[in-house]
């Protein structure tokens, strides 16, 4: 089949720029889509009918015309964070030609003079900030793609906040084009300098020396969370996590999430890892938002009500874990019936009936139990004794491919 679609990568640079085939290919345009921005680049020459893309945003103004020449503009690499991702989701791939450009991300690694393999990307169009959190780690280098031009200001914000103050900012301004411009300086000392919309911020992270420091391993301090006592402590929060084993791209239901601390490192785990947070008290719904910002995770998913009844409708999750409520009639059961085959089923108990219940459960459908006992140093008089923690039992279950 003949690609009906064209998605043109076009820079600062213009038209100009371009390659002889993403030059040919807009020639011959019956209709070329793009933003107002992309458009004004193209010269007099061009006779396609030009179109702005439709607000709010839709890809159905360029679906609609499906047979016909058409041209889609977009910034530099268009499968960077670009249309041509989202077009390629519904447009097969012998339907559509993709012409990229240097992404921005390029054009910005050579002016920082930093091997792009070795940078974490980001953007935060149309993105929460708060995601810049779970990648802060001194020495850390991050490109950013701004939102627009108040970003630069909302991003040094962020930084002196989280501990990161003396962290090196770059701000590139229309990379590739005649009014490209730089700016730098520290977080700490950034000011409201009117900037670009169109830049992109280039992050050279530095921690103070009192920041927290928060791997992305399983088991952050129970410090990073605020709770109000219902939360997985650090230890068997580690070890919970290494038994829920996240992968990329998984799903996790997190049952009576308490202050969310097992979807919140689950996420944490890989940036494509989802988490759905199941919560029936307000108080931790709050609690549950206010983590997932602080630690990076924005795209965790609050679910505000009780298991089973909340559990009705939700996307099949990769994994489950219980922390709260396995007593609880039907929880269980409804959590084993929709776990995909082949999933993992973590239930966490304090309570002696919580415990007969994963027996019982275990006698059923098999698993794994083991107790957990902690104990931690704390001081007795002029000495120190062991201070025991409540065990906990934990359910380890996964779910055959047939039953």
């Amino acid at each position: 089949m003949t690609p009906w679609l064209t998605v043109v990568g076009i820079g600062e640079d213009g038209f100009k720029g371009l390659g002889k085939n993403a030059r040919h290919a807009l020639l011959k345009a019956s209709r070329i889509v793009g933003a107002q921005r992309q458009l004004d680049l193209l010269p007099v020459c061009i006779r396609g009918e030009r179109q702005l893309w439709p607000s709010p945003f839709s890809l159905e103004s360029v679906l609609a015309h499906r047979g016909e020449s058409v041209c889609v503009l977009a910034s530099g690499d268009p499968m960077f964070f670009g249309v041509g991702a989202s077009l390629a989701r519904q447009v097969a791939s012998d339907e559509m030609l993709i012409l990229p450009a240097p992404s921005s991300c390029s054009l910005a690694a050579a002016r920082m003079g930093w091997p792009l393999q070795d940078v974490v990307t980001l953007s935060v169009v149309a993105r929460p900030v708060a995601a810049l959190n779970a990648q802060l780690a001194s020495g850390q280098r991050l490109l950013v793609l701004s939102n627009d031009g108040s970003s630069p200001a909302l991003i040094a914000s962020l930084l002196r906040e989280r501990g990161f103050g003396p962290s090196r900012l770059t701000v590139l301004e229309h990379l590739g084009g005649e009014s490209e411009r730089r700016i730098d300086n520290v977080a700490s000392d950034w000011t409201d300098e009117a900037v670009a919309d169109l830049n992109l911020i280039a992050i050279d992270c530095i921690a103070e020396p009192g920041a927290p420091r928060l791997s992305r391993l399983a088991g952050l301090p129970d410090s990073a969370f605020k709770h109000d006592g219902q939360l997985t402590k650090r230890d068997v929060r580690a070890i919970t996590l290494a038994r829920l084993a996240p992968m990329p791209g998984e799903l996790l239901w997190d049952v009576g999430a308490g202050s969310g601390s097992i979807g919140i490192e689950w996420m944490r785990a890989h940036p494509s890892c989802r988490a759905l947070a199941i919560e029936s008290d307000d108080g931790r719904q709050q609690l549950i938002e206010h983590n997932r910002d602080a630690l990076g995770v924005p795209g965790l998913q609050l679910i505000r009500g009780r298991a089973p009844q909340a559990l009705e409708g939700l996307e099949r999750p990769d994994a489950i874990f219980i922390g709260g409520g396995v007593t609880r009639e039907g929880v269980l059961e409804a959590c084993w019936a929709a776990l995909k085959p082949g999933g993992r089923l973590i239930a966490n108990a304090v309570t002696l009936q919580s415990e007969m219940t994963l027996m019982a459960w275990r006698e059923q459908h098999g698993g794994e139990l083991t107790r957990i006992h902690i104990a931690q140093a704390q001081p007795l008089g002029e000495f120190d004794t062991w201070r025991q923690a409540l065990p906990i039992t934990i359910l380890d279950l996964t779910k055959p491919l047939t039953l």
